[in-house]
């Protein structure tokens, strides 16, 4: 039976789909002001790209979003309530604006669903997993998932994948020293299965070794239809190994939800594993100098593990560890 773990953590909340003993999907939602997808909000179309097609608006908080597209009748400056369909995306060199359309008339402003009312709508069961109990996250490898995603690099020399987020698709290099018609239908499956844990969306490319005949490219496809829930477009497996898969795409993936800023990302993972040292207590986080001065500036973080844990935090910088060294005392 498939169920939901949820952690409601300190600066983030975190989910991990487990099925038959195995995590196959993991999801985090972080505190963020930022516009969310499937929110509406009131904003103001303040430039028009192309007319009656593309503009953008700025909401309320300042956030500038862009929008597909524009009604005759509304023009620059008006107000307009926004349904937000993807939320902003990083991109090397610049962010991907979030993207939305004008409401349904008739449609009030309203938040987003959140990540545990998500998660409620699958129908599945949830298993809360609060702190002082047994760490159910990691027995079933989430820091390994982490890790993952912030390398790109998973698999053993037999099979093994790398990932390279790029502005214009994901792109997924199959490497091994399996015969290619194994090798094929090998990669084909761990790049499924990678894809669901990371929630890698939008244009996906997947570069397998070159197979001999439509036979064994063939097998390789079907494992991507076995291992990867629809919803999902692909294409069929070419010639020289290459396959294209296009997910929706509604907010950032794990790889960049963890790439976007490093250092939050190991100060939230060290909060997270000061919420589990010893029996409580007061503790003493000690980290890179970069991470201490984001907790010191994150300072609801620090009270509510203070209050979690039941005694004072102290934080220490220490310039000789890495960002990712950080330890609990």
């Amino acid at each position: 039976m498939a169920e939901w773990l949820y952690e409601e953590g300190i600066g983030e909340a975190r989910a991990a789909l487990i099925e038959k003993g195995r995590l196959v999907e993991a999801q985090i939602e972080r505190e963020s002001d930022a516009a969310r997808a499937g929110s509406v909000m009131q904003g103001k179309l303040v430039r028009t790209v192309i007319p009656k097609k593309r503009g953008i608006a700025r909401l309320i908080s300042g956030e500038e979003v862009l929008v597909e597209p524009i009604p005759p009748k509304i023009a620059e400056g008006a107000t307009v309530l926004l349904e937000i369909l993807r939320e902003a995306i990083p991109e090397e060199g610049r962010a991907k604006l979030a993207k939305a359309r004008i409401a349904q008339p008739g449609s009030k402003a309203h938040p987003a669903p959140s990540l545990l009312q998500r998660l409620r709508a699958t129908g599945l069961p949830i298993v809360p997993c609060p702190a002082h109990e047994e760490d159910r996250f990691e027995a079933h490898g989430w820091s390994e998932l982490m890790e993952e995603a912030i390398s790109g690099d998973i698999g053993t020399e037999e099979a093994a994948l790398r990932i390279f987020p790029t502005p214009a698709m994901i792109l997924i290099d199959v490497d091994g020293s399996m015969p290619p018609a194994k090798l094929g239908p090998k990669g084909a499956k761990l790049a499924a299965q990678a894809i669901r844990r990371m929630d890698l969306t939008g244009s996906i490319g997947i570069d397998l070794p070159t197979m001999n005949n439509k036979d064994e490219r063939a097998v390789a496809s079907a494992q991507i239809d076995k291992y990867l829930p629809l919803p999902f477009e692909r294409t069929a497996v070419n010639g020289f190994g290459f396959v294209q898969i296009i997910r929706r795409r509604e907010r950032m993936n794990l790889m960049e939800l963890l790439r976007a800023d490093p250092v939050e990302t190991a100060a939230l993972a060290l909060l997270r594993r000061a919420e589990r040292h010893g029996n409580g207590g007061p503790a003493t986080i000690t980290a890179a100098p970069a991470i201490i001065d984001r907790l010191h500036k994150a300072t609801d973080w620090i009270e509510t593990l203070a209050r979690r844990r039941g005694g004072a935090i102290s934080l220490k910088a220490d310039a000789a560890l890495a960002i990712s060294a950080g330890h609990v005392a």
